[in-house]
């Protein structure tokens, strides 16, 4: 029987490749829903081909341009977050693959969890946000969560198998395109240019976050909660040819590294597949192609973002959640040309100054400390 996949942000770049994925294991793997926030022609050319069960359009007002594309096909049309949520406790569906944009992934997953779907995880703020409450949740419901990042799904698949306990992970990153800028450039860097990622076709928002060092802050976090890990189990060092996603070293010192060429759907077919490992037509990676593997340390200098991350993540409580809103409002300050490359640390950085801590948040906590955190974020941009 084929899985019936939720593909929650089918859109985006890791919804539309996990299409492609399913595509080429047609046989194994089936559309059943397919959500978006506002692309609604995309949307509706998705559902045309792939067939779902039912489509979700976020933006309540593209609902009769939905609607209307869709006219002649069988398959149910809703609207709205709150629809977005919903669909995902549908009995027909099998698992869930969350590749929604930021702090929109928190309320779904959570409503899947409940509902006992298994994640496929590439929402990464959803354990940003809320990793402690999320991760209790899955376990309290049983449902497994396979991480879809492609250095989470690395040490994933370094850990298959093993019983032994981890010493120490190292997250992977590329640097980003201005790895060797001084503060100077960094004053004067563009939209244009930071969206020109040298390694990784990702969408707008993820590659800022991987110019300015955020999105790797990220992955520490939610690595913390996938793995259960001290903050001091994990380090971030800088692999400008991202080949090896990432590594794990056990208590005997050896390491186990997972290599690739720079391609998000193996991490989306293994999600998938888990735990089977299907056969594929990905480009393979040959050793005389990349004959030098270099590392360096992160610059926290000049990439405080990081530093964010890692501080908020060991004060634990809302901190998380109000670095994620602050990014989200700079990150969208940045690409409407509002604020500089430099100026949204600054933003980032007063927002977690001023914000109130709450040690041990409920979920309405966390709903307020991101509505608060956003207002707050929008005021330091304005008055910039």
């Amino acid at each position: 029987m084929k899985k019936r996949i939720a593909i929650l942000g089918s859109t985006g770049s890791i919804g539309t490749q996990a299409l492609q994925v399913i595509e080429s294991n047609h046989h194994l793997f089936q559309v059943e829903v397919l959500t978006a926030n506002s692309n609604v022609k995309l949307l509706a050319e998705q559902a045309i081909r792939y067939k779902p069960n039912a489509v979700v359009i976020g933006d309540k007002r593209l609902y009769p341009q939905l609607q209307l594309a869709l006219a002649n096909e069988d398959v149910k049309v809703y609207a709205g977050k709150e629809a977005i949520a919903q669909i995902v406790e549908m009995d027909s569906v099998d698992m869930v693959l969350t590749a929604m944009v930021g702090y929109s992934g928190l309320l779904p997953t959570i409503r899947a969890i409940n509902a006992g779907k298994p994640i496929a995880l590439a929402n990464k703020e959803t354990l940003v946000v809320a990793g402690e409450l999320v991760t209790e949740l899955a376990i309290e419901k049983g449902v497994p969560i396979i991480p879809v990042d492609s250095e989470h799904s690395a040490i994933f698949q370094c850990l298959v198998g093993e019983q032994n306990p981890i010493e120490k992970i190292f997250l992977t990153a590329s640097g980003g395109p201005f790895r060797n800028h001084s503060f100077k450039q960094l004053a004067h860097v563009t939209m244009a240019d930071a969206l020109n990622h040298p390694n990784w076709c990702m969408g707008n928002k993820i590659t800022i976050d991987s110019a300015t060092l955020m999105n790797k802050g990220f992955e520490v976090i939610e690595a913390k909660w996938l793995f259960n890990l001290k903050p001091e189990q994990i380090e971030v060092v800088v692999h400008p040819q991202s080949i090896i996603h990432s590594m794990v070293q056990f208590e005997d010192g050896s390491i186990k590294a997972q290599l690739g060429l720079p391609d998000m759907k193996l991490p989306i077919q293994y999600a998938f597949s888990f735990p089977k490992r299907l056969k594929s037509d990905f480009p393979r990676f040959s050793f005389l192609s990349y004959p030098n593997f270099t590392f360096e340390p992160p610059d926290t200098d000049r990439f405080p973002a990081l530093l964010f991350a890692i501080n908020a993540m060991e004060k634990g409580g809302n901190m998380p959640c109000i670095l994620n809103a602050a990014n989200e409002i700079a990150v969208d300050a940045f690409l409407n040309e509002r604020i500089g490359f430099l100026q949204m640390a600054d933003v980032v950085e007063e927002s977690l100054q001023r914000i109130s801590f709450i040690a041990k948040p409920s979920f309405d906590d966390y709903i307020e400390t991101d509505r608060v955190t956003r207002e707050f974020a929008e005021s330091i941009v304005s008055r910039t």
